[in-house]
C-alpha cells in the first residue's frame, strides 16, 4: 500500500479500521429477521444501560431492527455495555500485530468518546457508527476533523496532525512497499498545511478543512466508500 496522499485519505483509514473491529466484535453480521418482541434492547441485562431505542432511531440513520442486530454484537463483545480504551487497543494490535497501533487506537477512541469519560457507550458507538456509515459527506468530514484536532480547540496544528501521521506511520507504514522514509509523515503534514491552511495562519480551521476537502474528488470519493456496509 502506497502512503501517497495519505493526508488527505486517513479518513478512509479510518472507515476502514473501524468496519474491521466492527467485525472482531462480530456486529457486522448479516442482519436478524427474527421478531424483535424480546429485544427491546434487553436493557436489564447490563449494567450500563443505553438510552432508549426510538431516541437512538431518531439520533441515527439506522432502523430499528438494524439497531437492535448492532447491541446484540456490541452486547455479546462488552457485557458491561461498556469499552474501555485498554479493550480498543488490544483489538487494534491484533489487526496490526507487526506494528504499533497503540497511539493511533488512542486517538481514535477518544473521537469516539463523546463525554471524554474513558468509555465508549453502546451510544457513542452507533451514533459515530451512523456518521460514518451513513452521514452526509458535511457529518463525516466534521467527524473527521474532530479525529485531528486532538486537543478539541477547534483547530488543527502541524504537531497535532504529525502525531497523527506518525501514528498510521507506526501501525502501517513500516510494512508498505515502497517502504517509507523516516521524514514522510512530516512531510505529509506540511502537503496538508499547504492545501488546508487557506491564510497560512499555521492552523486549520474547521471551514478551511471543509472547503478543502468538499473541492477535491478522491476526499469526496472516499466519503462514500462504506456507505451499504449494513
Amino acid at each position: 500500500m502506497g502512503f501517497q496522499g495519505m493526508e488527505l485519505c486517513a479518513m478512509a483509514v479510518v472507515v476502514l479500521l473501524f468496519i474491521a473491529v466492527l467485525k472482531q466484535f462480530g456486529i457486522l453480521e448479516p442482519m436478524s429477521m427474527e421478531d424483535s418482541s424480546d429485544s427491546e434492547l434487553e436493557l436489564s441485562t447490563v449494567r450500563h444501560q443505553p438510552e432508549g431505542l426510538d431516541r437512538l432511531q431518531a439520533q441515527t440513520k439506522f432502523t430499528k431492527k438494524e439497531l437492535q442486530s448492532l447491541y446484540r454484537g456490541f452486547k455479546n463483545e462488552c457485557p458491561t455495555g461498556l469499552v474501555d480504551e485498554d479493550t480498543f487497543k488490544l483489538i487494534y494490535s491484533q489487526f496490526f500485530p507487526q506494528g504499533d497501533a497503540t497511539t493511533y487506537a488512542h486517538f481514535l477512541f477518544n473521537a469516539f468518546d463523546a463525554d471524554g469519560n474513558g468509555a465508549i457507550r453502546f451510544e457513542d458507538f452507533v451514533v459515530g457508527l451512523s456518521i460514518l456509515l451513513r452521514g452526509t459527506v458535511h457529518e463525516k468530514l466534521k467527524w473527521a476533523f474532530n479525529l485531528y484536532d486532538i486537543n478539541k480547540d477547534g483547530y488543527i496544528t502541524k504537531e497535532e496532525m504529525l502525531a497523527i501521521m506518525k501514528s498510521i506511520y507506526n501501525m502501517m507504514g513500516r510494512h508498505t512497499y515502497p517502504i517509507l522514509r523516516e521524514d514522510a509523515p512530516m512531510e505529509h503534514v506540511e502537503r496538508f498545511f499547504q492545501k488546508m491552511d487557506r491564510n497560512q495562519d499555521g492552523v486549520v480551521t474547521i471551514d478551511e478543512f471543509l472547503e478543502t476537502c468538499q473541492k477535491d474528488e478522491n476526499i469526496m470519493s472516499s466519503m462514500q466508500l462504506f456507505e451499504n456496509v449494513i
